[in-house]
């Protein structure tokens, strides 16, 4: 036990002194760490942003912009921000899209060889239809874009480009995987349907091997032609990718109904805690309120929504009063067209508003590990002489990084640092854009970690700034 003692005694001062010339640089009051604890003693003891993430998944569910439940999540969120006393609660207009996903997709291989067999897919976001009876033709099988032009128009048209370019595992962090593989979803129709393709089939961005197919946005092009592009399950890709081995020759029938309708009148939705000393230098913390229409959007991005608000209820409930103003921002369409986040960054332009730092979680409801920053050297450096405010909170990796899409939009305006809550990665991808994504899938204290997290580095900023 006195062998325990000591080592204890000597990590600590070790730890002191590590920290001593970072701090040093950047004087904290002795009180900042205690209010950094008290914060995280009231997000781990108070159930209230986990019931909410319930009801908003539960009793609303799946919110595709420009679809009921859409309307339904902003009166929710508007209602809930206002019944915490904030000194202001608003919302945004912003014109979004509609798209509709119709009746479940059908996918089946048609092998000569071994026969029929149906595999899971679902349309990707944005796709046209098939039209009612569906669509047939032989199959190419690439990996990137240089392997489709090698094949060109000769060996392409007609025919259903499929893109199997599967995750990197190697990378560590799989939002890496993720930004090496989600080209071809975004940019695959377009460059397929200008080699004469009829169709689309992506292999889903998933780490694992699963039958659950992922959809995501895809985009269109002013003058090609806009072909139905549609996500395969890795376990799928996998069977389509050997069978086509065996029998180049095989089809695929795909059908699917999915249209993009009229665009809707929808809305971001804003609470606002006015700052004490710099009411105008402005701190945002968000997520997006619009999910996919699949699953119930719990880890993408009800864990972000309900992270962003509970930031200002832990501010009211623990009485503490920001230096300078903080907003939460509940973003609309991020999923398929950031109008939300664009909208947002377009008034705040237009208004002359000075954003010294925008903070996203948009990475699932997962045990925190620290920030990413899209931010000045000298912002960078000031926020790691917190660190030992922040380490024993299991908040390690903070510098330069990724933002966060909504936020994306304030860049350039003034010297805002764009921060992006980096929880582990690791099981994100296993539910990302699938109808799995739902509730249960979220466990409480991660969640809650996460909003403290997301508070604390609040509570700096308004106090120190950047």
């Amino acid at each position: 036990m006195l062998l325990k003692n000591r080592l204890r005694h000597w990590l600590l001062a070790a730890a002191t002194l590590a920290a001593a010339p970072a701090m040093a640089n950047n004087p904290v009051a002795p009180s900042d760490s205690a209010t950094i604890k008290q914060i995280y003693d009231n997000a781990l003891t108070s159930t209230k942003s986990y019931e909410d993430l319930r009801y908003l998944t539960k009793n609303i569910g799946a919110r595709l912009s420009g679809s009921p439940q859409a309307a339904a999540a902003v009166e929710w969120g508007r209602q809930v921000m206002n019944k915490m006393g904030l000194d202001r609660v608003y919302v945004q207009e912003v014109m979004v899209p509609h798209w509709v996903r119709g009746d479940k997709e059908i996918g089946r291989v048609l092998s000569g060889q071994v026969g029929s067999t149906d595999v899971n897919i679902a349309a990707l976001g944005s796709s046209v239809g098939t039209g009612e009876s569906g669509l047939t033709a032989e199959v190419v099988e690439v990996h990137n874009f240089e392997e489709l032009e090698k094949l060109g128009k000769k060996k392409v048209k007609g025919k259903i480009v499929f893109f199997n370019r599967a995750f990197d595992n190697t990378h560590v962090q799989t939002m890496a995987a993720y930004s090496g593989a989600v080209d071809q979803r975004g940019g695959g129709p377009v460059a397929a349907a200008k080699l004469g393709a009829v169709a689309v089939i992506v292999r889903s961005m998933a780490n694992e091997i699963q039958d659950v197919p992922h959809t995501g946005n895809t985009r269109y092009q002013d003058g090609v032609d806009k072909i139905p592009a549609a996500a395969i399950s890795t376990k799928g890709a996998e069977l389509l990718s050997k069978q086509l081995k065996n029998d180049p020759n095989l089809k695929f029938y795909m059908r699917m109904t999915c249209e993009n309708l009229p665009e809707v009148l929808s809305y971001n939705v804003i609470g606002e805690l006015k700052g004490t000393e710099k009411p105008n230098e402005i701190i945002v913390v968000g997520g997006h309120l619009d999910s996919w229409d699949l699953g119930e959007g719990a880890h993408d991005d009800g864990t972000g929504v309900v992270q962003s608000m509970e930031v200002l209820r832990l501010f009211k409930d623990l009485g503490i009063k920001p230096k300078r103003t903080i907003r939460a921002v509940l973003y609309m369409n991020e999923e398929n067209g950031l109008r939300g986040g664009r909208k947002y960054a377009e008034e705040a332009k237009a208004k002359g508003e000075n954003h010294i730092a925008a903070i996203e979680s948009d990475a699932g409801g997962f045990t925190p590990r620290g920030f990413g920053m899209e931010a000045t050297p000298a912002q960078i450096q000031k926020a790691l002489t917190w660190k030992p405010l922040l380490t024993p909170y299991g908040l390690h990796e903070i510098g330069a990084g990724h933002g966060g899409a909504d936020i994306g939009p304030l860049k350039g305006q003034g010297t805002v640092a764009l921060i992006g809550f980096k929880p582990d990665s690791q099981r994100y991808f296993d539910y990302h854009h699938t109808d799995i994504d739902t509730f249960e899938t979220v466990n409480r204290r991660e969640m809650q970690l996460g909003a403290a997290s997301m508070a604390s580095l609040v509570y700096l900023i308004s106090q120190y700034g950047l």
